[in-house]
């Protein structure tokens, strides 16, 4: 019986020593595995088709929360009508209002809080293919009351297909150069080790456009009354659609 049992446990070691001695060759193997890694990337200048114009209406009174309420309702609905009646809904132009927020405003003097006014805010966000239109829209919207453009964004509709076909063109690049690489040293590629990709829009290209937009809308209010029919001249310049691949490939 004992010996039975001595020569059981001496299978189990001698397997068990086996098992842990593959499993150790197969991680050397692993890490002995030659590889090659390499970086690309391709991009693109596209011209925006879609812009987005967020219009600030805030309005206040000293003593009357309704009173707050119903002039921004008053001003907000005017300009809703007048840029909706501007935008093609069919070409996926679509217009909306949001972050309406209505409280009252306070000044301290010393521990003492005193109310100040009634301040009642609201924002018109227009979405549009209509880009010859937007300056003409910030017209109109500003004559109507509207007291700040929060911001303009300029955007491309086919950023998705731009995308995938930069991806396509920069993985193809790293295929080509890799095995340019690995054959002139007598090698091949084995598979793939690693794989990252991005893509993304460089939104600097938009940024000055935007700013430079901005500071006209001071001059705009101003000159509206005096000079019928004019309009804020928008630049929405291109926008840079960039993708990267990070691979890596075995060789042997």
């Amino acid at each position: 019986m004992k010996k039975s049992l001595i020569t059981i446990l001496g299978l189990a070691i001698i397997i068990g020593g086996i098992s842990l001695t593959s499993i150790a060759a197969n991680q050397n193997n692993e890490k002995e595995r030659g590889y090659i890694s390499l970086s690309t990337s391709a991009n693109t200048e596209i011209a925006p088709d879609v812009a987005e114009v967020a219009f600030a209406v805030k309005t206040s009174d000293s003593k009357s929360m309704q009173k707050a309420t119903t002039q921004n309702k008053e001003i907000s609905d005017k300009i809703y009508t007048e840029l909706k009646s501007m935008l093609n809904t069919q070409n996926g132009d679509y217009i909306k209002t949001a972050d309406f927020n209505a409280s009252p405003v306070y000044t301290y003097s010393g521990n003492k809080r005193n109310l100040d006014k009634y301040e009642v805010s609201n924002r018109v966000i227009v979405h549009t293919k209509s880009l010859d239109k937007v300056g003409t829209m910030i017209d109109r919207a500003i004559t109507l009351g509207a007291t700040n453009v929060d911001s303009l964004n300029f955007s491309v509709s086919n950023y998705e297909s731009q995308c995938n076909s930069l991806i396509e063109i920069a993985a193809k690049k790293a295929n080509t150069r890799a095995n340019i690489a690995v054959k002139s040293i007598g090698g091949t590629l084995d598979g793939i080790r690693s794989l990252d990709i991005n893509c993304s829009e460089n939104a600097s290209y938009n940024r000055p456009r935007m700013y430079m937009a901005k500071n006209m809308l001071a001059s705009v209010a101003e000159s509206t009354a005096d000079s019928a029919g004019s309009s804020v001249s928008i630049s929405e310049g291109v926008i840079k659609v960039y993708a990267n691949v990070n691979v890596s490939y075995f060789v042997k």
